[in-house]
């Protein structure tokens, strides 16, 4: 029995990038060769854009010629229309790129049989003459409805897609939506036929105007479902792709200044590089002059700098922060600093996440700052916004650059602020701004919340602006209550005033001491020098008296001689002596002892 052998699978070929920003990502490199896509989508939703710049990106990047065959505008309107990108159509349009006008008028009166025999025949002439590789059938939808014929529309759909794979050309048919329906007008079987279905609407969401595109189906090919954000900017669309579950930043251990000195020994030596700092507070607390000296400090260290503000002008932005001695000017002169600001309701905020990541390709910053974040909830609704702000922290991780941002809390208590936009807990570090107002005064005072990764300081400091720039006051504390402002001069001063009476108080009573001091010093010196004169008496009489008393000894002596006496040293035996001297000289012992005895009993 012989078995029969199974035909492995045909393996496509690799994919061809449509260099739509983001759609190769979520179609996992672009189109099938040798297919065709429909693209669906309602009047507006970006339809002829999608497919006139996949035409552009091949023959630019791949030399790739295309043929546009328009069913439902004029090439003149067309090249109009697209001379807001910056694809250089006039050009392509000579020698890459063939546009052939297929309108049909309503007036027409068809006589016979109608189909698209003629029409694919030159299609077929003209790809030979150029060596297409693609063609686009843009609103074929016009074309078939006036057929007005349903059989007829299905045997021209058939024809064409017979035509392209005996031509093996890379195709893209548009059609429209009708209303919020995903099926196309009055002939919904196209989606069946085709290989790739791409689906593009438009609608409002919150009053702001979002358009978001879906792959539907792909045959042979994986591709990323859901509904995904499109923009439209100087090099065409752009999709809003999602990005990668697994998260795997690098940890760096290098510091870089948050801005000034005093902040960065709060932060425990500053801001780790590629980390992301979150600075929350209420309007008029000084976040946007903190991210500006973060801008500034960083443009002085030669590193490449963007600043995102929504709804603030770059030029008022500059001239503020100049008041407090913050200079952007001369970094934005030397292209170092680039400043981006947007209307945060005129898109939705996704679509400014898109315009972000745009902006952070064609500058390459290292550092960046967004002020504020919080705005872009205007934009879309907050649940929009909330996941827009994670991505863009995951999306700054990911190009590794240090990012600041700024949210507006709505009240004073920190924990506000982690229930409006939710980043806190994605932030590396969390500074919160407020107030202080205490006898008529309100005064600014910064605290370190949070700060990944390194001690920081649990201290709530003054925040004081001036000529200079920020600063932060030292620490201080009176009976256990931080003090600020005037109420902390007042204490300053009374505290001055007892520190120089006390300074006083112990200069005198040092003077004092020091007198006392020295009238002892000088009364010991007095007894000294007593003691020393009666111990000089004291020896005097000494020598005195043992001069008399050898002046006597001597004297008697010679008058002993004068007398022919014994000397001194000769005198005459003690009747005591001489009965020793004779008990000693006597024979017998036991008297000789006797003798002793009463010697010595003898008075």
């Amino acid at each position: 029995m012989k078995v029969k052998k199974t035909a492995a699978p045909r393996q496509l070929p690799s994919k061809l990038a449509t260099g739509i920003q983001g759609f190769d990502e979520l179609s996992h490199g672009g189109l099938t060769p040798n297919r065709t896509t429909l693209l669906l989508g309602g009047p507006g939703s970006g339809k002829t854009v999608f497919a006139l710049q996949t035409l552009v990106n091949a023959a630019r990047r791949r030399d790739e010629p295309g043929i546009f065959v328009a069913f439902e505008e004029t090439t003149r309107r067309i090249i109009a229309n697209a001379a807001c990108f910056n694809w250089g159509l006039p050009a392509l349009a000579r020698n890459k790129l063939f546009f052939l006008e297929a309108q049909l008028s309503p007036e027409v009166v068809q006589s016979g049989e109608f189909d698209l025999s003629g029409m694919l025949a030159m299609l077929k002439a003209k790809k030979q003459e150029i060596g297409a590789r693609w063609v686009v059938f843009d609103g074929i939808d016009v074309l078939l409805t006036l057929l007005q014929n349903p059989i007829a529309e299905m045997r021209e759909i058939y024809r064409i897609r017979d035509w392209l794979a005996d031509n093996e050309m890379n195709a893209i048919v548009t059609a429209k939506i009708e209303g919020g329906s995903s099926e196309a007008v009055n002939y919904g079987f196209m989606q069946f036929m085709m290989d790739c279905v791409i689906r593009l609407g438009r609608r409002l969401e919150h009053g702001v105007s979002l358009h978001r595109l879906e792959i539907t189906k792909y045959r042979g090919s994986d591709f990323v479902a859901g509904e995904y954000p499109v923009s439209f900017g100087p090099s065409g669309m752009e999709v809003g792709a999602p990005e990668p579950a697994e998260i795997s930043h690098a940890a760096s251990t290098e510091r870089i200044s948050a801005g000034f000195e005093r902040l960065d020994t709060m932060l425990g030596g500053g801001l780790f590089r590629g980390s992301s700092t979150l600075i929350t507070g209420v309007p008029g607390t000084s976040k946007t002059t903190l991210t500006g000296k973060f801008a500034e400090a960083a443009c002085r260290r030669g590193e490449r700098t963007l600043f995102v503000s929504f709804d603030e002008g770059a030029e008022p932005i500059m001239r503020n922060l100049a008041s407090v001695g913050i200079q952007l000017k001369p970094h934005v002169q030397s292209g170092l600093l680039r400043m981006y600001s947007a209307r945060t309701e005129s898109i939705g905020a996704e679509e400014h996440l898109i315009k972000l990541k745009a902006l952070i390709r064609e500058h390459r910053p290292r550092c960046m700052v967004i002020d504020p974040l919080s705005a872009i909830a205007k934009a879309g609704g907050l649940a929009a916004a909330r996941a827009v702000a994670n991505r863009l922290i995951y999306m700054a991780k990911d190009e590794k650059v240090t990012v600041m941002i700024t949210a507006i809390s709505e009240g004073d208590d920190p924990q506000t602020e982690a229930t409006e936009l939710q980043i806190s807990t994605v932030a590396d570090t969390w500074i919160h701004l407020s107030y202080v107002v205490r006898s008529g005064e309100r005064n600014r005072a910064l605290t370190i919340i949070k700060s990944r990764g390194t001690w920081h300081s649990n201290q709530v400091r003054e925040l004081i602006l001036s000529e200079t720039g920020p600063m932060l006051a030292d620490v201080y504390t009176a009976g256990g209550e931080v003090l600020m402002g005037t109420l902390r001069w007042e204490k300053e001063t009374e505290e001055k005033a007892r520190k120089t009476q006390r300074r006083a108080d112990a200069d005198h009573k040092q003077r004092e001491l020091q007198f006392t001091e020295a009238d002892t010093r000088a009364r010991i010196k007095a007894l000294e020098l007593d003691l020393h004169r009666q111990r000089a008496e004291l020896a005097s009489y000494s020598r005195d008296n043992e001069a008399r008393m050898l002046s006597s000894s001597e004297k008697e002596n010679e008058l002993r001689k004068l007398r022919s006496a014994d000397p001194a040293g000769r005198a005459a035996l003690t009747p005591a002596d001489a009965k020793v001297r004779g008990a000693n000289g006597s024979g017998n012992s036991g008297n000789g002892k006797k003798a002793r005895k009463e010697a010595r009993d003898a008075p």
